[in-house]
């Protein structure tokens, strides 16, 4: 018979969708927990994306962090699924919303990761809860805000550069993110998330763990 891989050893991923509260209304999940019924073996991971693409744009990547652990991946208000928030909000009001989120399900520590805009929330969580946050991980973040102007992050951050539109720009996280590890794919261009999720996974994996 066939030796087994290490990872198809793993317990396999049950995948869900659902909805929780938050101050805009109600907040559409996609997540994967492992199929032991055991959760939160490891710390909750939450991931984040820009509103438009949606949590759809994680389904490769629970499947692969969700064998140990609870994954979530939420539809920002107004996008998707989600509820949206009342008029004249902007994206500085979204990260309230995730941490309503977090408050609802009465986690103790969560982890986050954030894809291109979604860094620009997860950075301006983790400043804002630092009681609740762990780790960071960044990916492709967009260097307007999050690295022009990052406020200061008491967690401990990996930032992960593919070679996409913002590679030389990027550089300068360097700057504002002093104490993050860095680590440069310039063997990958922009989907980083959706095409190749087992890079990320690896990545993020032997930071969080």
């Amino acid at each position: 018979m066939p030796r087994k891989h290490k990872e198809d050893a793993r317990p396999p991923v049950n995948l869900r969708r659902l909805y929780v509260d938050c101050r805009y209304g109600q907040l559409h999940l996609r997540s994967a927990f492992p199929s032991t019924g055991g959760f939160d073996e490891l710390t909750p991971l939450v991931c984040l994306d820009s509103g438009p693409a949606t949590s759809r744009l994680f389904t490769g990547l629970l499947g692969r962090m969700g064998h140990d652990r609870s994954v979530y991946a939420p539809d920002l208000p107004g996008f998707g699924e989600s509820d949206p928030p009342p008029a004249g909000s902007s994206v500085a009001d979204l990260p309230a919303a995730i941490g309503d989120f977090i408050d609802h399900m009465r986690f103790r520590r969560v982890d986050l990761l954030g894809y291109e805009g979604g860094a620009s929330i997860a950075v301006a969580l983790g400043a804002a809860r630092p009681d609740k946050i762990r780790r960071i991980v960044l990916i492709a973040p967009p260097a307007h805000d999050v690295l022009g102007d990052a406020p200061v992050l008491l967690q401990p951050v990996l930032v992960l550069r593919p070679s996409d539109a913002a590679w030389e720009v990027a550089a300068r996280a360097k700057q504002n993110l002093a104490d993050a590890k860095f680590i440069e794919l310039p063997e990958r261009a922009a989907g980083l998330i959706d095409l190749t999720p087992e890079i990320v996974a690896r990545h993020a994996r032997a930071f969080l763990d």
